[in-house]
């Protein structure tokens, strides 16, 4: 056993000094996790949304926000697929789809040449064809297309036992479907002029876009009894900056790159559900891009004539 003496650790007697040295060490790691406990109390955000808060409710945008890709484009997919216009019509919803989910913020020339091109192709229809066709367009485009964590966001708002509305330049028809289907309370949308219950192929006002939903909001705010300053909206968009300046809980969800600067200069809290985003896709270069949507629009006036 002697031989396996240096195996085994001596015993050593500890002076005054390294005692003082433990005692030391000890405070200070006692003190530093205090510390640290202290800052991350006091830094956290506050539970949110508040639960049983009835005049609190959250507003979303949907194209991006809630729904990969516009709206209006999977409706006017849905359309063509029932003849009601031709593959020049497509192959320019195509064009601005993929332009859209390229540049990652909407152009109001596109967004103007979408909505002229869906009143008229809606023009003499009924708006309960429209709705039931909705449903099953729904289905076939867009319900794989909602992103999981901004549904999240406002399934936490309905647990909350608050009221979540969709606010969109998109036809109220469309919102109020999708409203449906994710459990949401309601939407607020572009209203086309019916008479009869038939598409005149007019517009009443104007498309809820920009300032105009900030107006939608303030409105229904006003008619349910909410105090903006206890709501929560989200968008993606740089255009909605007018309704999340509205609120005293505002959003930035996969922000275009000026949201996303007002957001950090206003210090709004920023969720981004992508994957490559926009590093990516900002890096790409400008033929790849022209090619990329050249691509997307081919390959859509293939797919549709081998359908024919």
């Amino acid at each position: 056993m002697a031989a396996l003496g240096w195996l085994t650790p001596r015993r050593r007697s500890a002076t005054a000094r390294s005692v003082l040295a433990g005692e030391a060490s000890a405070e200070a790691a006692r003190k530093s996790s205090q510390e640290a406990q202290e800052t991350q109390v006091a830094t956290a955000e506050p539970d949110f949304p508040v639960f049983g808060d009835d005049r609190a409710a959250a507003f979303f945008d949907l194209d991006n926000t809630v729904m990969q890709g516009a709206a209006l484009f999977h409706f006017g997919r849905g359309l063509y697929k029932r003849k009601f216009f031709e593959t020049r019509d497509l192959a320019r919803f195509a064009w601005q789809q993929a332009w859209f989910r390229l540049a990652g913020v909407e152009d109001p020339e596109h967004m103007q040449d979408a909505r002229d091109s869906a009143l008229s192709i809606v023009k003499g229809h009924r708006v309960a064809e429209l709705e039931t066709i909705g449903e099953e367009i729904y289905d076939e485009y867009m319900a794989d297309r909602i992103w999981p964590g901004t549904r999240a966001l406002a399934q936490a708002h309905l647990d909350a036992g608050q009221k979540v509305w969709l606010v969109t330049a998109a036809p109220v028809e469309i919102a109020q479907v999708i409203a449906r289907r994710l459990g949401l309370t309601g939407a607020l949308g572009t209203v086309a002029e019916s008479v009869d219950g038939v598409y005149t192929g007019k517009l009443v006002g104007e498309p809820l876009h920009g300032p105009a939903k900030a107006e939608a909001v303030r409105a229904l705010a006003a008619a349910e009894g909410l105090d903006l300053s206890r709501c929560a909206a989200y968008s993606d968009s740089h255009n909605d900056i007018p309704m999340l300046s509205l609120v005293g809980h505002p959003y930035a969800i996969n922000p275009d790159a000026k949201l996303r600067r007002h957001a950090r200069e206003k210090d709004w809290r920023l969720r981004d559900y992508r994957t490559g985003r926009k590093a990516a896709k900002v890096g790409i270069p400008a033929a790849a891009g022209v090619g990329a949507v050249a691509g997307g629009t081919a390959a859509a006036i293939a797919l549709s004539r081998r359908r024919r």
